[in-house]
C-alpha cells in the first residue's frame, strides 16, 4: 500500500447553496445526498461541492455510493467505475460480482467489517479502495490497521487532520467524490459540462484535492507556504512548525534514491521526473533543497535579470487558444478591449523609446493577425535594427516562424536564415504550452503541433539561433505531459545545446476562456509552481543552466522563494507587459532594475543585469547612451 486516500464528504438530506458554501469553507469536498433532485446537485455545484447520490436514478450526481445491484444497473448505463462506490451488503456473492463487473473504485464498509471488506477487496480482479467512516484519529489508525485505505471524514478540522498525518505509517493524500490519478481526458468525456466544471475547481494536476487556500496565479497574495517549508500542502500548526515531520509524511527510499542519484549527476529518467512532479508535502521541501543545490553548482549566488522591453504589437488572432485572454480575434471568446494593430513606425518608436530607457532587448510577440504574412516579421526586424542597431531583438515564436514560412511559401529554415540576417537574435520559447499533443488537442486545438513546434527549434538553433524555452502549466495538463514535456526539451538540447534558459509559466485563470466555459482547472496550486521549478532544475542539469521564475506571473515576493528552489534568474524588466495582465494578474507590466537589485540583495543573493544570451551587462546602461 502506497498511501491512504481521505475524503472530507457531509452526508445531508438536501443541499442548499448556502449550506454547500459553508461546508466548503469548512473543508468540505463532497456531499452525500440518499436522493438527490437536480437541484441538490446544482447547489452542491454553485457552492463548491461536488454530489454524492445514494440511488441508481441519473439527477446529474456526480459520483454514486451504492449497492451491489444499483452500480450493476448504472455500469450498464455506462457510468464508469472510477464514479461508483459498492456498500458491503449482507450478500457476499452479489458484492463480489456488483466489484467485478463494474471495477467499482471504493468499497464501503463499516467500522466492525473492515478486516474482512480487506479481505475480499483482494481478490484477484478487483482493486478497490477499502472505504469507511471514522470520527477520530485513534478510529483512523484502528482501520488502517485492519485494512482500510480510504477513509470518510465528517467535518474533521486541519488540526485534527495534522494529528493524523503525524501518526499515520503511510502517506495520507486527499481526494474528492473522485478517485485520485484520473486523467483529465477520461473525466471529460464521462462528466456533464456543470460536473466537470465543479471537479476542475477542485483538483490539482493528479486529480488530488487542492489544498484550501484564497492564493492563485495572478492574484496580489502572498504565497500560502508557511516560513521554513516550501510545501503548503497542509495548513495546522504543526506544519507550519516542524519541518521535518515522520511517519507517512517522511520520505521514501524510491524518492530519496532519484534525489540522491540527482545529486552525484545523473539526471531522473522520464518516469522518475514524472514521480517527482507527484510529490507531496515535505518531499516537495526534500526536492526544493535537492535543486537548491544544483542551482547553487550552477550559478553561485548570482541572480540575473535582463533589462527589456515586451512589444505585443497586436491584439489580433486568427488562432483560438482556450488559456489566451489576450487575442481579441473574431474567434476569441468576447470582445473586451478594441482590437488594435500596432505600425511598423510605432513598433519602432518603442524599440527606441526602451532602449533610451535602458533596454538591452526587445521582446517581439503578438497575435496572429489574418493579415500577416511572413514579410510584416522581416519589415519589423529591418526597421528596428535600422533605428536601434544595438538592440537584440528577441522575437516570434515558433508559430509565428511557422505561420510567417508558410504564408511566404518558403521552408522554415529560408524563413529563419532570412530574420538572422536581418537581425533577429533569438526566439522566445513560448507557444510551447505543454509539448504533449494529446493536451494541445484541447487547449489550442489549431496551433501547430509538438513536431512542428520542434523542428522550428532546431532548425533555429542549426542557423545559430538560440532560444529560450517554456511550458505553460496548471490548466488541463498532468504529471504525465509535464514529464512529456521535459522529454521533449531535454531531446532537442541533447542535440543542439540552443536552449540558454527554461521558464514555467503558470496558468493565469482568472480572464482564460478555457476557465471560463468551465474546461481548465484555476491554475496550478503553489506546490505545484515549485515542483516545476524545482524538478526542472533537476532534470535539466548539466543541460540547461538558467531556471526563470516568472515575476509577472508570481509576483516578486513568490519568486525570491523560488530562488530557494532551483531558480536563478527572475527573468526581464518587461515595461509594457500585458499578457498576463489580459487574463487577470495583477503584479505589474513593469519592474526597473533598482527595483530587482533590492529585492535580490534582500536576499544575501549578487544581482546581475544580464544580456538576452546570459552574458555580463556588468552596468547599467545610462538612459540616454548613443543608439
Amino acid at each position: 500500500m502506497n498511501e491512504i486516500t481521505f475524503v472530507r464528504m457531509r452526508p445531508a438530506d438536501a443541499v442548499t447553496e448556502d449550506w454547500a458554501t459553508t461546508r466548503y469553507r469548512e473543508g468540505s469536498t463532497a456531499a452525500e445526498v440518499e436522493a438527490p433532485s437536480e437541484t441538490d446537485v446544482e447547489a452542491a455545484h454553485a457552492g463548491g461541492l461536488l454530489c454524492v447520490s445514494g440511488t441508481s436514478e441519473d439527477t446529474g450526481a456526480d459520483a454514486f455510493s451504492v449497492d451491489a445491484k444499483a452500480a450493476l444497473t448504472l455500469g450498464e448505463e455506462g457510468v464508469p467505475g472510477w464514479r461508483l462506490t459498492i456498500v458491503d451488503g449482507a450478500d457476499r456473492a452479489a458484492t463480489i460480482d456488483g466489484l467485478a463487473r463494474t471495477q467499482a473504485a471504493f468499497y464501503r464498509v463499516g467500522r466492525s467489517r473492515v478486516a474482512a471488506g480487506a479481505r475480499l477487496a483482494e481478490l484477484p480482479g478487483i482493486d478497490p479502495r477499502v472505504s469507511v467512516f471514522v470520527d477520530t484519529v485513534e478510529e483512523a489508525l484502528a482501520a488502517i490497521e485492519e485494512g482500510a485505505t480510504d477513509l470518510l471524514l465528517r467535518g474533521w478540522d486541519s488540526e485534527t487532520l495534522g494529528q493524523l498525518r503525524d501518526v499515520c505509517p503511510y502517506p495520507l493524500v486527499e481526494r474528492t467524490a473522485l478517485p485520485i490519478g484520473l486523467s483529465v481526458d477520461t473525466v471529460r468525456r464521462h462528466l456533464q459540462p456543470g460536473q466537470f466544471k465543479a471537479y476542475l475547481d477542485l483538483v490539482d494536476a493528479s486529480g488530488a484535492a487542492r489544498p484550501r487556500t484564497g492564493w492563485a496565479i495572478g492574484r496580489d497574495l502572498p504565497a500560502p507556504h508557511p516560513p521554513g517549508r516550501f510545501s503548503a500542502q497542509w495548513s495546522d500548526e504543526a506544519w507550519a512548525s516542524d519541518a521535518h515531520l515522520g511517519g507517512g509524511d517522511a520520505i521514501g527510499a524510491e524518492l530519496r534514491g532519484i534525489l540522491d542519484r540527482s545529486l552525484e549527476g545523473n539526471r531522473p529518467t522520464r518516469d522518475e521526473v514524472q514521480r517527482l512532479f507527484e510529490s507531496r508535502g515535505t518531499e516537495v521541501d526534500a526536492i526544493a533543497s535537492v535543486a537548491d543545490i544544483l542551482r547553487q553548482r550552477a550559478n553561485g549566488d548570482t541572480v540575473s535579470f535582463v533589462v527589456n522591453r515586451n512589444i505585443n504589437y497586436t491584439n489580433q488572432c486568427s488562432y483560438r487558444c482556450g488559456f489566451c485572454a489576450f487575442s481579441k480575434g473574431p474567434r476569441s471568446l468576447n470582445l473586451r478591449e478594441d482590437p488594435y494593430l500596432l505600425t511598423i513606425p510605432h513598433v519602432v518608436e518603442r524599440a527606441v523609446d526602451a532602449w533610451s530607457r535602458g533596454a538591452t532587448e526587445v521582446c517581439l510577440q503578438g497575435g496572429i493577425h489574418p493579415d500577416f504574412t511572413g514579410e510584416f516579421y522581416l519589415t519589423v526586424v529591418e526597421a528596428i535594427k535600422e533605428a536601434v542597431p544595438g538592440m537584440h531583438i528577441h522575437g516570434f515564436t515558433p508559430l509565428e516562424v511557422w505561420q510567417g514560412a508558410t504564408t511566404l511559401g518558403i521552408p522554415v529554415r529560408e524563413f529563419l536564415a532570412t530574420l538572422r540576417d536581418a537581425g533577429l537574435g533569438t526566439l522566445p520559447g513560448t507557444a510551447a504550452e505543454i509539448l504533449d499533443d494529446r493536451i494541445r488537442e484541447h487547449l489550442c486545438p489549431d496551433k501547430i503541433r509538438t513536431a512542428q513546434w520542434a523542428e522550428v527549434m532546431l532548425v533555429a538553433h542549426d542557423l545559430g539561433l538560440r532560444s529560450t524555452a517554456t511550458m505553460m502549466f496548471g490548466h488541463i495538463d498532468d504529471t504525465a505531459s509535464w514529464a512529456n514535456h521535459i522529454e521533449v526539451l531535454r531531446s532537442i538540447q541533447q542535440r543542439t545545446g540552443g536552449f540558454t534558459e527554461f521558464v514555467p509559466l503558470p496558468f493565469v485563470h482568472m480572464g482564460a476562456p478555457i476557465y471560463v466555459r468551465g474546461r481548465a482547472r484555476p491554475g496550478p496550486t503553489w506546490d505545484e509552481v515549485v515542483l516545476v521549478h524545482a524538478v526542472s532544475r533537476i532534470a535539466f542539469d548539466g543541460l540547461i543552466d538558467n531556471i526563470q521564475a516568472s515575476w509577472v506571473k508570481i509576483g516578486l515576493e513568490s519568486g525570491l522563494t523560488l530562488l530557494n528552489a532551483g531558480a536563478n534568474d527572475l527573468g526581464g524588466t518587461l515595461m509594457d507587459e500585458y499578457i498576463s495582465a489580459a487574463a487577470g494578474a495583477s503584479h505589474g507590466t513593469m519592474m526597473d532594475a533598482a527595483s530587482f537589485i533590492t529585492a535580490i540583495e534582500s536576499i544575501g543573493r549578487t544581482p546581475q543585469q544580464r544580456t538576452t544570451l546570459y552574458r555580463s551587462a556588468p552596468t547599467i546602461r545610462l538612459v540616454g547612451e548613443s543608439l
